[in-house]
């Protein structure tokens, strides 16, 4: 009976696992993490879990029974060191755990500033682990300062907690705005108006030269000059796929672990799903960094291994809490050329993402309806004409259309 193994206990690694399981598989499944704590959510960890707001408990995806009564082999704290696709065995703890069928669920681990410009003194974090936020927790006190660089969602939503806590927040960005790798203009202007108008200090098309301090972070030097007082530091300046394991093991690696639309690596015994894994996508190879993504590729992932047959689709999707905004995010922005702008109830806008006469993608802020008007239009390949999108009173009748 197949052996499957997976080496990563995530969101990825955790909904495979259930969906062998579901689909009625009976053979052994081993899941292998690297954290001690059971698979759990990382969204909240930058808001509700960091403001105090969820307790630990709560963040774990299942209960630990549901593991036992699922007879999956679950191993905590426990780094797998080495990969053999000949033997078809990996290493963990010193033990050679042999597999009929791998999956590699590793995620991604947060780029660090290099030590070399003090990215390495105390007082300085990220925020990707429990543990990372239970380390950060106790320096989010009112009237302390905090310099946050990267202006993309992590790192904003660190802002937007640290501001409601009453810290003084200054958000470093080096790009010409915030969100630029990720949002339109329109959707930067709107997220940085509330940040300004909550206090947040955003510093646009500014430049780090290096952090200061002997052994813990007193402040940051910038490009132009300035040096800016600091308590503590945290960085979110994006992700790198943890491909090392394949890439030491002689897999192909293209920005991540590369697979075929079944999810299979360059070797046919060894799968790969969520932030780890690029796929087919439009003629080249996609990497989607996002809880959609995980749980909908992993589950694929499992049917697959299990001999489904049946090619990956991504239908992504996004969020993003800060303060008393959720931004709810439909589709792909990749290669628009205009954007079409809806308002909606009270606070409510989203900006739809066009190519030529195509959709692309919608960024809905407090706009649920829009979010799931957008998000069923291009599932199903559908492209109101931008006026429609202003001029319909009921955005769910461009779904009868």
């Amino acid at each position: 009976m197949l052996k499957v193994v997976i080496v990563g206990a995530g969101q990825a690694g955790a909904a495979l696992a259930a969906k062998l399981r579901a689909l009625g598989h009976q053979g052994e499944i081993v899941m292998l993490g690297d954290e001690p704590a059971p698979p759990y959510q990382r969204p909240p960890l930058s808001k509700a879990y960091l403001l105090g707001e969820m307790e630990e408990d709560r963040l774990w995806l299942r209960s630990p029974d549901f593991w036992t009564e699922n007879r999956v082999d679950l191993r905590l704290g426990q780094p797998v060191t080495h990969l053999d696709p000949v033997a078809k065995s990996v290493t963990v703890a010193g033990e050679v755990v042999t597999y009929d069928a791998l999956a590699l669920t590793t995620g991604s681990t947060p780029r660090h500033l290099p030590a070399s410009i003090g990215g390495d003194l105390a007082g300085v974090y990220t925020v990707r682990t429990l543990a990372d936020v239970d380390a950060m927790r106790g320096e989010f006190q009112p009237g302390r300062r905090v310099i946050i660089v990267g202006g993309g969602y992590i790192g904003l939503e660190a802002a937007a907690v640290a501001s409601k806590l009453g810290l003084d927040v200054t958000v470093l960005e080096m790009a010409p705005r915030i969100l630029q790798r990720v949002a339109s203009p329109e959707t930067s202007d709107h997220v940085r108006a509330l940040h300004l108008a909550h206090g947040v200090s955003i510093l646009e098309s500014t430049g780090l030269d290096r952090l200061i301090g002997t052994d813990r972070v007193s402040g940051a030097l910038l490009q132009d000059g300035r040096n800016l007082p600091a308590d503590f530091v945290i960085v979110g300046v994006g992700i790198t796929p943890n491909a090392h394991l394949a890439d030491n093991a002689g897999l192909e690696i293209d920005n991540g672990i590369a697979v075929n639309d079944l999810g299979q690596t360059s070797d046919a015994a060894i799968w790969a799903a969520g932030d780890c894994a690029s796929f087919p996508w439009a003629g080249g190879k996609l990497r989607l960094e996002s809880v959609g993504n995980a749980i909908d590729m992993a589950e694929a992932v499992a049917a697959n291994i299990l001999g489904a047959g049946q090619p990956y689709q991504p239908k992504p999707w996004f969020w993003s809490d800060q303060f008393d905004l959720k931004l709810q995010i439909a589709g792909l922005n990749t290669g628009y050329d205009h954007i079409v702008t809806r308002a909606g109830e009270g606070d409510a806008v989203s900006f739809w993402y066009y190519r030529g006469d195509t959709l692309l993608a919608v960024d809905a802020m407090n706009d649920a309806r829009a979010y799931m008007v957008g998000k069923r239009l291009i599932e199903a390949g559908k492209s109101p004409a931008p006026d429609a999108i202003t001029s319909t009173p009921d955005l769910k009748s461009l779904l009868k259309a």
